[in-house]
């Protein structure tokens, strides 16, 4: 995959973008733009923008890729509407903005020799539908690559430089087969290899550029790798099949192409980081059993050195080894914090990621990894705002309903500045399989530091990162088990004397979406409110809708409608079938352009609740998909669940 390509693979948390991404001033009045449709949400008072407006100067920064050549570092960041590719030739330098489009550029890479031209990723209104284009640093020409219809992804360039694979649903709309492109000559387009279903990426090219490593993912917890020849396509199953269900997350053709670098759960609770024989197919683990998942890893140009991230407990640690002893090195220094994105120059000595902390936006470093010594390249903006006065989280330990261990993020406010109980905000992350991590809060810092709201992000069962057996206890008829989780989060704020456990809302998007509609159903008595962006209503109408390419992965995780038992349990759990048990006020928040969740799941809640006579607020942009991107939307977004949380948490109980 191009390096900067790795932006697509986060977008299970987009909605974490929703809901935190930073955006450029506000308007001088938040009037509705033409592009939302608004219904049942009433005027935003002056004095609400006026002291929000320092909360959405915030703007991260993200790595894309290095050029070939010189140490200079291309990156993703916003100063307009959208994030747009810029390029740095020194750490802490000027950006110079490549790109002016209207549309978010999702990453980017140069051509991987001469680096004379880029090639970018871009959809079009959120619909997740993208395409390549040829950026030409020469005039700033830019050129479609690819058909301008299908959904294309995960392009990795082969060794030469001179032609990228990457995966298209183009043949017939649902199945992502891997397609051959030399973007010096985008009529050269051919399909390669013929596949069945949605769930295929490119991994890497071997050293000679004649073989290709595909990764076919069955669901979060079962995934095969398969070896295709570059020339015919004709492929073969490189990972044994098993009863029990195994996920090989990445992988890596090792310098001599004889063997591959791989991140795979097989005979262990937990992802680690192992090499593959691949004439004998013996799996050798190349670092010591940890409770910990093997999150990402890369194996610099010249196959010497893997750099490893660890997802320990949320926060991440980088680790380096000798790829073919496999002797760990000096663990190198670097910011606490969430890591990802790492990107190999092809001097073999520079490594790139992004850090993102609860005191810092995400921005983009460098390791020299013979010297120790770490740059910053990016120091994003934080609104005027000190950086040392957001709040740091606690981590917790909760137990639920059947005994099981699971944890939360915390975030308090200053009980100086807000003495006695404060209320409580329940941000449930999407996926399901995904994971909330102590990151930068963003606009969250306004409800901590300006309205005194605590922020309480829990993992439940199904959440990543905590082994394969925890990410599976929320799967098909044990669905409702992760909602009474949420109960157990509710009965801990009520032994917490800084919280007042009359005051507590939900918050969530997609899946987690759904988890604020079934517990304002479950646990509606102990809530105050809820704000679900683009989550699902009905399971089973979210099967028949969501797009072709996705539906037979989330059978997996969900349920396969199309068994009789299922489809009645998916029905009644549905939120839709028992909406006349929503009694408290609701915000729902819906892209136009969503291929994840339909708008069609939105509206059916919105008028279900209306016509029960509940009170909603509803919120539609005609330019987003799954979650809301664009500053003005976003902006509109934040203000409006401010006002929102005013009226419905804020207020002492009638």
């Amino acid at each position: 995959m191009i390096p900067a390509m790795k932006l697509l693979s986060c977008v299970r948390s987009a909605i974490g973008v929703a809901l935190l991404l930073p955006a450029v001033a506000s308007a001088p009045a938040a009037e509705i733009p033409e592009n939302l449709v608004a219904e049942g949400i009433p005027t935003i008072p002056a004095e609400l923008r006026q002291d929000a407006g320092r909360y959405l100067e915030f703007r991260s920064a993200g790595v894309a890729d290095w050029h070939p050549t010189r140490r200079e570092l291309l990156i993703t960041t916003r100063f307009a509407e959208v994030n747009q590719l810029h390029l740095l030739k020194q750490p802490g330098g000027a950006r110079r903005q490549l790109t002016f489009l209207p549309e978010p550029v999702a990453g980017g890479s140069f051509q991987p020799t001469q680096g004379d031209f880029l090639v970018f990723a871009q959809d079009t209104g959120g619909g997740e539908f993208y395409q390549f284009y040829r950026f030409d640093l020469a005039d700033g020409r830019v050129t479609l690559l690819t058909d301008g219809k299908a959904r294309n992804q995960g392009a990795r360039w082969d060794r030469a430089g001179k032609r990228f694979a990457y995966t298209s649903t183009r043949r017939n709309g649902r199945d992502t087969d891997v397609w051959l492109l030399d973007p010096r000559e985008p009529k050269s387009d051919r399909l390669l290899v013929e596949l069945s279903g949605g769930g295929w990426s490119v991994q890497d090219w071997s050293p000679d550029d004649a073989r290709l490593l595909l990764g076919e993912t069955l669901s979060i917890n079962e995934s095969r790798l398969w070896l295709a020849d570059a020339r015919t396509g004709a492929k073969e199953l490189l990972t044994p099949q098993s009863v029990e269900k195994v996920s090989w997350s990445a992988a890596r053709f090792a310098a001599d192409g004889q063997s591959v670098f791989v991140a795979t759960d097989q005979d262990s609770e937990f992802r680690r980081l192992c090499k593959m024989d691949l004439t004998s197919r013996r799996l050798t683990p190349l670092m010591k059993e940890a409770a910990w998942d093997v999150e990402e890893f890369e194996l610099s140009h010249d196959g010497r050195t893997l750099a490893v991230v660890l997802n320990e407990d949320g926060s991440s640690r980088v680790r380096l080894l000798d790829a073919r002893s496999g002797k760990e090195r000096r663990a190198p220094k670097l910011p606490a914090g969430v890591i990802n994105g790492l990107s190999w120059h092809r001097n073999n000595r520079d490594l790139a990621f992004n850090v993102s902390s609860a005191k810092s936006p995400a921005d983009a470093y460098s390791l020299d990894v013979k010297s120790g010594r770490v740059a910053r390249w990016t120091e994003s903006e934080t609104g005027g705002l000190d950086p040392a006065a957001f709040v740091e989280p606690e981590l917790v330990r909760l137990k639920s309903f059947d005994g099981l261990e699971f944890s939360a993020f915390v975030y308090r406010p200053d009980p100086k500045k807000f003495p006695g109980p404060r209320p409580v905000l329940v941000n449930i992350h999407g996926g399901p399989e995904a994971q909330s991590r102590p990151i930068f809060q963003a606009r969250n810092n306004y409800y901590l530091n300006e309205l005194g709201v605590a922020i309480v992000y829990p993992n439940v069962r199904g959440s990543d990162g905590y082994g394969k057996t925890f990410l599976t206890l929320d799967n098909g008829f044990k669905r409702e088990d992760s909602v009474k989780d949420i109960g157990a989060v509710l009965d801990w704020i009520g032994t917490q004397a800084g919280f007042d456990a009359q005051r507590v809302a939900v918050i969530g998007g997609s899946y987690g979406g759904y988890m604020v509609l079934a517990c304002m159903i479950h646990h509606g008595d102990r809530l105050r409110c809820g704000v679900d962006v683009v989550g699902i209503s009905s399971f089973l109408t979210f099967l028949k809708n969501t797009q072709d390419y996705r539906r037979d992965l989330r059978r997996v995780e969900y349920g396969d409608e199309r068994d009789p038992a299922m489809a009645e349990f998916l029905g009644r759990i549905s939120p839709i079938a028992r909406v006349g048990e929503i009694r408290k006020p609701l915000f729902v928040v819906q892209g136009f352009n969503d291929p994840r969740v339909p708008v069609t799941e939105s509206e059916q809640m919105v008028t279900a609740i209306r016509s029960h006579g509940g009170t909603v607020w509803y919120l539609m942009a005609k330019d987003e998909g799954h979650g809301f991107r664009k500053k003005r939307n976003v902006d509109f977004m934040f203000y409006s669940t401010v006002q929102f949380l005013r009226e419905h948490l804020l207020n002492s109980p009638q």
